[in-house]
């Protein structure tokens, strides 16, 4: 288990890797966007827009994609007050809520003045399939991150719109297996993100083909047929979640120290992922897997915009990282149903021995953050 010189983020990350220097690809690519013509970029954004706008009369001329986080409401003040483009409002509902996400998911539609269409997944199904996907994979919210891939294509094909708008390129921006930084996101399904899993993994007595149409991703030849351009808004102006943090509060967009609702254990900001409880286990469970959880993730991100050093991200990653949040867990389990100790146990399975052991009875990585 080898570190990135520049930022804190190990090379367990899957896909990641260091170069020579002993420098991941994210940490590079940044240095290299530094670099980036983001005029031109943005000319670029707007003669793309100039195609699709108002092709259809008065009807919508683009999707975006919404959480309801900071960055959606980046993506939407591009798209909307930059761009003027009519766009729908795609969503893929969580299993629970925090009270600030319901306020800023609702008070995104109020702000940009724009309609939302959300796919509630079925909540029996969606039980079962994080049961499944949790013990079997130890990625309880395959089915949540998959349909999230899935529905606004499904959308862009049967609404007939065909420009679809994601936020930031994720392996191109923090390090994974897909490198070439591309605006077109026709690819993004297979960005290792959400693994790709044979369907008779998940068919039993209960779960059928026809249950999982909200996940079943459109054939090539289907999406190409449709026109459809999905692209990377990351691609066309520079991505910083901080940044896109300080667009949306002006929108009105809340974070949990402004609602006071949550002060959440392992995170090191207020901002980030506030909309939904138990979902926050998944990231969490890369502590086992990978050896890093969200306070690697976050303080790696601040590195590279200089809003960090490496000598304070070292600290806040050893007092934070390790922590699960216990809402979150409480919520987690009370949805899927499990005892507290049921979920460590099956939490255990995942453990990397490879990059953890067990010294005085306690579990520790064999290479620690230095």
């Amino acid at each position: 288990m080898k570190y990135c010189k520049k930022c804190v983020m190990p090379d367990t990350r899957p896909g990641l890797y260091l170069d020579e220097e002993g420098v991941c690809q994210a940490c590079r690519n940044a240095e290299r966007r530094k670099q980036t013509d983001w005029d031109t970029r943005m000319e670029e954004l707007t003669k793309l827009c100039d195609k699709y706008r108002g092709r259809n009369g008065d009807y919508y001329d683009c999707i975006v994609t919404v959480s309801g986080g900071k960055d959606s409401y980046f993506q939407v003040h591009v798209m909307k007050e930059v761009m003027k483009m009519n766009p729908l409002l795609i969503n893929v509902a969580n299993f629970s809520w925090t009270e600030t996400g319901r306020h800023n998911f609702d008070n995104m539609s109020e702000a940009f003045g724009c309609d939302i269409m959300s796919l509630h997944l079925n909540r029996k199904l969606a039980r079962k399939m994080l049961r499944k996907a949790f013990e079997k994979l130890g990625a309880p919210t395959w089915y949540w991150d998959r349909a999230v891939y899935v529905f606004p294509i499904r959308m862009g094909i049967n609404m007939k719109i065909p420009l679809i708008v994601y936020g930031e390129n994720i392996n191109f921006e923090y390090g994974g297996p897909q490198r070439e930084e591309t605006y077109s996101a026709k690819d993004q399904i297979n960005n290792d993100v959400v693994k790709s899993v044979n369907w008779d993994f998940w068919l039993d007595e209960d779960i059928t083909m026809k249950d999982l149409n909200a996940i079943i991703y459109p054939a090539k030849e289907e999406i190409e047929q449709a026109g459809l351009e999905p692209i990377y808004l990351s691609y066309f102006v520079p991505w910083d979640g901080y940044h896109n943090y300080q667009t949306a509060k002006k929108y009105g967009f809340k974070s949990l120290g402004d609602t006071g609702e949550w002060k959440r254990e392992g995170y090191i900001e207020d901002y980030d992922q506030i909309d939904a409880i138990g979902y926050l286990v998944h990231p969490w469970l890369k502590y086992y897997k990978f050896g890093h959880a969200r306070a690697t993730d976050v303080c790696s991100y601040w590195i590279r915009t200089g809003r960090l050093t490496r000598d304070e991200a070292i600290q806040l990653v050893r007092e934070h990282d390790h922590k699960l949040d216990p809402r979150s867990l409480k919520d987690f389990c009370e949805f899927t149903g499990y005892a507290e100790k049921e979920f460590w146990e099956i939490a255990e399975r995942f453990r990397n021995k490879e990059i953890w052991e067990k010294v005085g009875g306690e579990w520790r990585l064999r290479t620690p953050l230095t």
